[in-house]
């Protein structure tokens, strides 16, 4: 999920909402371990953690109030009304760190895993990385270029997770475990073929009305936070029509 908020509530930010065993060799049922996930995908789930835990625990109003201002995204920062500094070219990657609840983050890390460790196995940590800072970005500005005025700041992953649905998509969420490691497997398919595809179809679907339905009543019914599902929208796109620019090559066959 992503969020953000309405300057109402003094600077905290919204929330943005967002997502497999088979047998291994010698016939013997394979499990992975619940945490056997990618060092790289680890790493930002430690990372938005202890950011969450250093705001609710740690910092001081004022000091949260100061890391909302300067690590989240705001829109109208952009229109150049306010001249530019350096936190205007960091916001756009480091808003995805930021969360505004407990369960916003909860809900991230769990679709973070989900989607993201296959896909890092498949790309690597490196490509990954940048495909995470990449689509966080393309999610930012698709917010943006829907609410270049608003001066709600928008905080969370949700925005690089739809990323990754959108690059599990483009292989049908078909996940190979081969190797030992659970990674989305064959050639990326082609447009025409993943709209053709009933899971992908019905995947899209769904995801789609959530989206609807929690960006108009909310992620919680009665909570004022507001789910920028437009964010969402923008990361699915990036992901989904840029995979390739991640993907690792293929081998040729010798």
């Amino acid at each position: 999920m992503s969020r953000s908020h309405d300057e109402q509530t003094h600077g905290q930010p919204a929330m943005e909402p967002n997502g497999p065993g088979t047998e291994g060799q010698a016939g013997r049922p394979s499990h992975e371990p619940v945490f056997n996930l990618p060092p790289v995908v680890l790493a930002i789930i430690g990372l938005c953690a202890a950011i969450f835990l250093l705001q609710a625990y740690v910092l001081t109003p004022d000091q949260n109030l100061d890391l909302i201002r300067y690590g989240a995204f705001i829109p109208v920062i952009y229109t150049g009304k306010y001249g530019f500094d350096i936190w205007a070219f960091t916001s756009p990657f480091t808003y995805t760190l930021l969360h505004g609840s407990f369960l916003h983050v909860a809900v991230n890390m769990v679709w973070l895993a989900a989607f993201g460790s296959p896909l890092a196995n498949r790309f690597g940590a490196r490509r990954f990385a940048v495909f995470f800072m990449v689509t966080g970005l393309a999610s930012a500005f698709f917010f943006c270029a829907i609410h270049p005025f608003t001066q709600a700041p928008l905080v969370g992953a949700s925005g690089s997770i739809s990323g990754m649905m959108g690059a599990a998509a483009r292989f049908a969420f078909q996940i190979d475990r081969s190797s030992g490691k659970a990674a989305f497997a064959g050639a990326p398919l082609p447009f025409r073929l993943v709209l053709r595809s009933r899971a992908v179809v019905t995947f899209l679907a769904v995801w789609m009305v959530i989206n609807l339905i929690t960006g108009l009543v909310g992620f919680v019914p009665g909570n004022e936070d507001q789910i920028a599902w437009e964010a969402h929208i923008g990361g699915f796109l990036a992901g989904f029509f840029g995979l390739r620019f991640f993907d690792r090559p293929e081998k040729p066959m010798s």
